[in-house]
């Protein structure tokens, strides 16, 4: 089965970074860019976001509109996309609100931690191994196995990293908010890696456009700018 068109989404400050030292979440987008994402999630197969963004933000990771989910079910779609994780280890909380929204649910881990989730999740998810480590190439071809077309990825910055740095990304879509962090302790969008091309590769833009006070841009990673 083909793999699915892998969508990363990623709201950042103008430094890059994706959010603050603080306890609180940084909102960095506006209202009318979370509705954005919310449509670019009814839109998608699935959404992927990784253990780290599930502990530090607890988030039920939802299609919120009504509108948009009647419009998926009367598409013969379920109401919500299948939402997708990864944890090598295998520690994560089965209380998370991840678990306990939506509708169907799959867990990627390793060999070594795929007793721990399956215990965990019992009744809450489908818990697949990868192997000895985390294998995004692998993750692709069975999320394609499960009809997956499009994926879509919210992050956190180390998932983000290895789909792009691995190749494995189609589109980015970067909010631009404008704010500054300013603080080196904060995560950033990408991390040092080796990626496709190195620093010379200038990727396709496919749109640029304002909404509110953020800056949203399109980027085609595997298509070489015209310019």
């Amino acid at each position: 089965m083909p793999r699915p068109y892998v969508l990363l989404s990623v709201a950042t400050s103008i430094d890059g970074h994706i959010d603050d030292t603080s306890p609180d979440r940084l909102l960095l987008s506006n209202a009318a860019d979370f509705d954005r994402v919310d449509q670019v999630r009814a839109e998608s197969d699935a959404i992927l976001i990784g253990a780290g963004t599930m502990r530090a933000d607890n988030p039920r990771l939802l299609v919120n509109s009504e509108e948009r989910r009647a419009a998926r079910v009367a598409a013969g779609k379920p109401a919500y996309p299948l939402k997708v994780t990864i944890s090598a280890s295998g520690d994560l909380d089965p209380e998370l609100k991840f678990w306990h929204h939506g509708d169907a649910k799959v867990a990627y881990t390793t060999t070594a931690g795929e007793e721990k989730l399956r215990e965990r999740l019992a009744g809450l998810a489908d818990v697949v191994s990868l192997g000895e480590t985390v294998d995004f190439s692998r993750l692709l071809d069975d999320l394609g196995m499960r009809g997956v077309k499009r994926l879509m990825v919210e992050g956190g910055g180390s998932i983000h990293t290895t789909f792009l740095s691995q190749g494995l990304a189609d589109e980015i879509h970067l909010a631009v908010a404008p704010l500054i962090v300013g603080d080196a302790g904060a995560p950033r969008f990408l991390s040092p890696a080796a990626y496709p091309g190195g620093s010379t590769h200038r990727m396709a833009l496919a749109e640029a456009r304002t909404i509110g006070d953020v800056v949203l841009l399109r980027y085609l990673p595997k298509q070489e700018s015209a310019q």
